[in-house]
């Protein structure tokens, strides 16, 4: 009996929709980056893209604990000496609430050309809106506890 290897093209694909009112920023981060690489998936292979589509609405509600509204910084460097910026997590989820959930999906995929591609297969929103209804996403649990 062989060993059944998923290919590219046969990945039937899902779409799920997650609520970020009021959840922890990492906790969502990882069952997000989960989902994507395909790893809650039977026919999950390490070397293809086998995961779901995810769409996050209300990202500009995501929760943090303890000090880092303020005390985590964000930076970037425009290139040139001395150009080094610098955002507190308030200010990041005041200027775009969509980045600060997918830089922390991103850190947690692949840093190679699969991680770029899963990445691709999420879809932020900061509102409660979202375009993507035609696709009919369900909603993701975020806990694998069994419910009792």
């Amino acid at each position: 009996m062989s060993t059944q290897s998923a290919k590219a093209g046969t990945v039937d694909r899902k779409w799920w929709i997650v609520d970020a009112d009021g959840q922890n920023l990492g906790r969502l981060a990882s069952v997000i980056a989960e989902t994507l690489a395909g790893k809650r998936s039977p026919w999950f292979t390490r070397h293809c893209d086998t995961g779901d589509f995810v769409v996050v609405v209300n990202a500009e509600k995501v929760a943090v604990t303890g000090k880092k509204l303020t005390d985590k910084k964000y930076y970037r460097h425009s290139g040139y000496p001395g150009g080094i910026k610098e955002r507190t997590l308030q200010q990041q989820l005041d200027w775009r609430p969509e980045e600060v959930l997918r830089m922390a999906v991103r850190g947690m995929l692949p840093k190679n050309r699969l991680g770029r591609q899963q990445l691709g297969k999420l879809k932020i929103y900061a509102g409660g809106e979202h375009p993507h209804t035609a696709q009919k996403p369900e909603p993701l649990r975020l806990t694998r506890k069994a419910e009792v």
